[in-house]
């Protein structure tokens, strides 16, 4: 796969800034422990008290997990075996380990030879979900996208060797694209494993990423071969990129943008940004040139829109809530 990135030569990177508590997620109190939480329905899963509310659990299995209290519970133990593979699922993905059952699962083994997960295999072929979120990135959601010409890991995962293995049964990864400085966990340990070369934004660069192989200059936009776009979208991070995967018309977003959880709506979830709410509307702008339909995001349930065109009114209603 051709990567042509302009000016995306390494440079120093700029002094260390203070890192900003991002989406949602805050870190876990360690006075809290493994008990479990009393707004959890009696029956084998339940959600302990470290929960960071990172919203994971319940778009992973919904029938089963719910927002009690300003943290995750089990509203319904599951009723199907459907139900329990995604409530096991969701345990492996827990980026604190607060999902738990009485005894340990006699099918946790399987699951774990789950991921990454297919998102969708007839609409998102190649596209899969890594499972295992780290604290370290405040819960965030981990792709592989399978390509003909390398393969990429979206942002990064809590590393475990079971997944390294598996993710190498796929192909690996050539490339290891980070969306912004929040959500790059274990990065240093799966470019070692999996020898991907790393792709972050020069102005999101910090002591602990001061190696990344590709460091991106300028306001771009850069490409990855012929099916891959990098879009500069500031205002989350000044460095925070977005990667179109043009043949699915898809966007991984990081924490640019998402949906909000109360309803259908996007969110920019300003209370967490760390730059100002123009620059980040500017970039929502940019996006409304771009003709994906699907949002896959770094926090938070995905989206497929029926068109361009319903995607780019769900932007402009962004726009609108904010401008108005």
């Amino acid at each position: 796969m051709a990567l042509s990135l302009g000016a995306a030569t390494p440079t120093a990177p700029p002094l260390p800034r203070r890192r900003v508590v991002p989406f949602r997620a805050t870190a876990s109190p360690p006075a809290l422990d493994r008990r479990r939480r009393p707004q959890n329905v009696p029956g084998e899963f339940f959600v302990d008290h470290r929960c960071i509310d990172c919203q994971t659990c319940r778009w992973m299995a919904p029938e089963v997990f719910k927002g009690v209290d300003g943290k995750a519970a089990v509203a319904a133990q599951p009723s199907s075996q459907e139900d329990r593979t995604k409530a096991l699922q969701a345990l492996l993905s827990c980026p604190t380990s607060s999902i738990h059952t009485h005894k340990p699962p006699k099918d946790i083994l399987q699951v774990q030879n789950m991921f990454p997960l297919p998102l969708d295999e007839s609409l998102l072929p190649g596209v899969y979900l890594c499972g295992y979120h780290s604290e370290h990135s405040f819960g965030a959601t981990s792709y592989l996208v399978t390509h003909p010409q390398g393969n990429i890991l979206v942002d990064s995962p809590r590393y475990t060797p079971k997944l390294a293995d598996n993710i190498e049964r796929l192909g690996g990864a050539r490339y290891m694209f980070l969306t912004h400085i929040d959500d790059v966990a274990d990065h240093r340990k799966w470019a070692q494993r999996l020898k991907c070369e790393r792709i972050m934004h020069s102005g999101d660069v910090e002591e602990g990423t001061a190696n990344v192989e590709w460091k991106l200059d300028g306001n771009g936009p850069w490409n990855i071969g012929t099916d891959f776009e990098l879009i500069h979208t500031p205002g989350h991070t000044q460095g925070s990129v977005c990667l179109y995967y043009k043949p699915l018309k898809v966007l991984f977003t990081g924490d640019h943008v998402a949906k909000s959880e109360e309803s259908d709506d996007l969110n920019l979830f300003r209370m967490y940004s760390k730059q100002s709410v123009t620059l980040q509307l500017d970039s929502i702008r940019k996006l409304l040139e771009v003709e994906f339909e699907w949002i896959l995001p770094g926090h938070g349930y995905r989206i497929k829109y029926r068109d361009v065109q319903a995607k780019n009114a769900a932007m402009e209603s962004l726009l609108a809530n904010y401008t108005s």
